[in-house]
């Protein structure tokens, strides 16, 4: 770990925290709506803000973001920015309070990197070395992310277009697979990336059947209209926006951080062109949910509609350029704000794709990650990891406070590695051959 990527991965969390402190922009699309009752309309105290900053997001901090990170030695954002959001609010909203906000949020970007760093260090000293298992968490998730534009199709359009895509996609993939690899004439070998092309293929059948859809909905030119104040507000805040994106870029440019699993996968593994073609298509997906939010609320993310992230992903190395152009990103999306809203209007079917994007993009994995910790714990401990998380995912349902559903696999795994240990130490447990 050197002192760049200490030094990025500080400012980022001290300038997300500043923005959440002072009601400017939050990561978590839950608590956005509430902001504005604390900071416009006065209806709640800051102390209420706080308590439900910290209800909606610390859950999926610790049950969720940590957990898929450790397995692949990447923080996933949310790690980061769920409690930088909760560093934010339960600073008061005085001039102290704004400097402590950025230094705690400093402090825990700086303290959950080398933190995880020695979680994995401390896994890998153990007696029992699970750290290379839980490797298999996602693996399930770089195939099966080429899938959920077939799912989302399906959600939006029925079953008949979503199996068409969805098939079609299949045969790109064997078809690739199968033929992909080929020898160029000077003897150098090239190998297209089966999963990209099957995501590609998969998109262009989702935009196809959206677009398809038009409409002459005034919807969101009237929220322009209305909440014509509060998007003037996160303009006048434009510069701290950008400068945080181009943060965030950065750090996706070091490895340090990635926006989603299925990208975090992916760049484990090396695969940037793929996983910055699964951002993408992540932040077409979240165009109208934050920028509808934005509108309403006066409320950004300090990683925007999250294509700073492909930005970073693309520029692996160039921390520097990286932040110059994430910047660059962040301005534009804010500058595009009232007329991208505006333009979904014409295309209600562009405007729905989006939650169903992000609809089909949970469900995907939710299954890959349970599927990935079930590989994982059944190499932990051979004939016993099925059972296990089989097990702990049903009783997950049972309980009063459950993991989401998307923790439980990577959960699971984690919690059976120490367990294994422990039994191990007791002499109870002899590692399989």
């Amino acid at each position: 770990m050197d002192v760049l990527q200490l030094v990025v991965i500080g400012a980022l969390g001290a300038m997300a925290t500043i923005l959440t402190n002072r009601g400017i922009a939050v990561f978590n699309d839950g608590l956005r709506p509430i902001m504005p009752e604390y900071f416009d309309d006065h209806a709640i105290s800051r102390q209420e803000l706080a308590a439900t900053s910290f209800a909606v997001s610390f859950g999926l901090v610790i049950g969720f973001g940590i957990p898929v990170s450790i397995g692949a030695s990447i923080l996933l954002i949310h790690s980061v920015l769920l409690m930088t959001d909760i560093i934010g609010t339960w600073t008061p909203n005085t001039k102290m309070g704004l400097v402590l906000a950025g230094v705690l949020g400093a402090a825990w970007g700086i303290g959950l990197t080398l933190g995880l760093q020695f979680i994995v260090d401390l896994f890998a000293m153990l007696p029992v070395d699970f750290l290379a298992a839980l490797g298999a968490v996602g693996n399930p998730i770089i195939v099966a992310f080429a899938l959920f534009p077939g799912i989302a199709v399906a959600y939006q359009h029925g079953f008949g277009k979503g199996a068409l895509t969805a098939g079609v996609s299949a045969f790109v993939l064997v078809l690739i697979r199968q033929f992909g690899t080929f020898t160029l004439p000077g003897g150098q070998a090239v190998t297209i990336s089966a999963e990209g092309v099957t995501l590609l293929t998969g998109m262009i059948f989702m935009l196809y059947f959206a677009i398809k859809v038009k409409g002459d909905s005034n919807e969101n030119q009237n929220l322009v209209n209305i909440f014509a104040e509060r998007v003037k507000k996160i303009k006048k805040n434009m510069i701290l926006l950008s400068l945080t994106g181009g943060l965030v870029a950065a750090a996706t440019s070091l490895t340090l951080i990635a926006g989603d699993p299925i990208s975090l996968s992916l760049m484990d593994g090396g695969q940037f062109g793929e996983a910055a073609l699964a951002a993408f298509a992540r932040g077409i997906g979240f165009i109208p949910l934050v920028f509808s939010t934005a509108i309403v609320t006066g409320v950004y993310s300090p990683a925007g509609a999250t294509f700073v992230f492909v930005v970073g992903i693309l520029l692996q190395g160039n921390p520097i350029l990286a932040f110059i152009l994430g910047a660059l990103v962040m301005l534009i999306e804010i500058s595009l704000l009232s007329g991208a809203a505006k333009g979904l209007d014409r295309f209600p079917g562009v405007r729905e794709m989006g939650e169903h994007i992000r609809s089909a993009m949970n469900r995907v994995l939710e299954v890959a990650l349970l599927i990935g910790g079930a590989l994982a714990s059944e190499q932990i401990a051979p004939g016993i990891g099925f059972f296990w998380v089989i097990g702990v995912y049903l009783l997950n349902r049972t309980a009063k406070k459950p993991l989401v559903d998307m923790a439980v696999g990577p959960v699971a795994a984690i919690v059976l590695g120490i367990i294994v240990n422990i039994l191990f130490l007791l002499n109870l447990w002899t590692p399989a051959a």
